[in-house]
């Protein structure tokens, strides 16, 4: 966009319903308008921003098909929800969204839910290089509950009471991350072969995934006899650093990210918030407006 960054200039960007309908346009039909209907009718402009296919004699306008179709909110609201989501590093609650925009909660929340379903495809791809993989379990401490809501046996790699992530993390480029139903070598393996590419160095912290001494070069820390990492030169005068902090740093943002802003996340809804936190992870060094850029893309 190459404007200033901050609210205040995207609201002076974005001033009206007109300009926020013109830009969605600019985005969806950069080589002119097409019928979502019959890409091959002919279109017709009609009044209050709306089109009509030749062919199918049906109306659109640049909503339709997407998040935005059916609302009953402008659709300055949806541009002002999505870059102040996308611009806080650790999101934004329904509860916060619903106070700022003077909406209801059970609005607001339908509203983020409804921005994270299409964050999922920035959470896909293949990882080459140098690969850090971990799992991590998301969910509140056995210690910090009330005595009569401790969970029995939840310690460890257990997950009564916590939902399993597993994590794929390229040294310098994206991640991946995906709710698993456990981490077992069996449950792991297809993530790793469809996200890995074959050949690549994988570092982990020493826990059998099964596939990796088949087709990748593995190296790990060992964490239980206090092993964290190692940084060498190899023969080639390759750098050669051992370690899973990437990966583990990532975990650690990720769970502030839920229990700053979200305080708690229900399993059924736990891929949404990873896709969310994975969208920042890999867009890291982006701008807001060219975060905001790439995700309004991508919907239109």
């Amino acid at each position: 966009m190459g404007r200033a960054n901050g609210f205040l200039s995207f609201t002076e960007t974005f001033p009206d319903e007109k300009s926020c309908i013109k830009y969605l346009e600019m985005l969806r039909w950069k080589n002119g308008v097409v019928s979502p209907f019959d890409k091959t009718s002919k279109v017709y402009k009609c009044k209050n921003n709306k089109y009509r296919c030749k062919n199918t004699g049906k109306y659109f306008d640049a909503k339709t098909g997407t998040v935005f179709a059916n609302t009953k909110l402008p659709l300055r609201y949806w541009f002002y929800v999505m870059f102040l989501f996308l611009a806080h590093k650790r999101g934004v609650s329904s509860c916060q969204l619903a106070r700022d925009l003077g909406i209801t909660q059970k609005t607001a929340w339908n509203m983020l839910h409804k921005i994270r379903s299409y964050m999922s495809v920035f959470n896909n791809g293949e990882l080459s290089g140098e690969i850090e993989i971990d799992e991590t379990f998301v969910g509140g401490k056995n210690k910090n509950r009330h005595s009569d809501k401790k969970v029995e046996n939840s310690q460890g790699r257990s997950f009564k009471d916590k939902v399993p992530v597993f994590g794929m993390i390229q040294r310098n480029g994206a991640m991946i991350a995906k709710v698993v139903s456990n981490t077992k070598s069996y449950t792991l393996e297809p993530h790793i072969k469809e996200h890995i590419e074959t050949g690549s160095v994988i570092y982990t912290d020493g826990w059998d995934y099964g596939v990796l001494n088949k087709s990748y070069i593995q190296r790990s820390v060992d964490h239980g006899a206090h092993f964290y990492g190692t940084t060498f030169v190899s023969d080639d005068g390759e750098i050669i650093q051992i370690s899973t902090n990437k990966i583990e740093n990532a975990w650690s943002h990720l769970k502030r990210t839920i229990f700053g802003t979200y305080y708690k996340v229900s399993k059924k809804y736990m891929q949404r918030y990873v896709d969310e936190f994975v969208f920042r992870f890999n867009t890291r060094s982006c701008t807001d407006y060219e975060r905001f850029d790439l995700y309004l893309q991508n919907i239109a």
